[in-house]
């Protein structure tokens, strides 16, 4: 089992961003077309992509479109067949996003090279060619 080295894991992190600014955008577009679009309809769908993209597409495909794209994916640590659960990888994204660079900087630290957000939920980050 090979674990996702920290180059893999960064350049999923800008890919996503990437993906994230590219949806917002077309939200933007999708409101712009409507005459009258309240503030906060505006606000919740943005804080909706923002915060639910990373944790409904790592529990449900074991990861983000900047993971798949760059070799890697999330799994239980206890059992890397296994997907994270949702609730768990919300935990994990929220850590994440509030840790910031210093987490994913610690994968370094680890012999399983798990960040600290993925120390907290029990997650490793594979190469997908090692999980098969």
């Amino acid at each position: 089992m090979e674990y996702a080295i920290l180059p893999n894991r960064v350049k999923a992190v800008v890919i996503d961003g990437v993906v994230l600014i590219c949806c917002m955008y077309l939200v933007s577009e999708l409101f712009a077309s409507f005459e009258s679009v309240p503030d906060y309809v505006r606000m919740a769908a943005f804080v909706v992509i923002f915060v639910l993209y990373d944790p409904i597409f790592t529990s449900a495909f074991g990861g983000t479109l900047g993971h798949s794209y760059s070799g890697i994916v999330v799994k239980r640590e206890n059992d890397t067949k296994k997907n994270l659960i949702f609730p768990l990888a919300v935990i994990r994204f929220l850590v994440k996003s509030l840790l910031g660079w210093l987490s994913l900087l610690t994968v370094t630290g680890s012999d399983k090279k798990q960040a600290i957000h993925d120390r907290i939920v029990g997650s490793v980050v594979l190469d997908s060619e090692s999980k098969k």
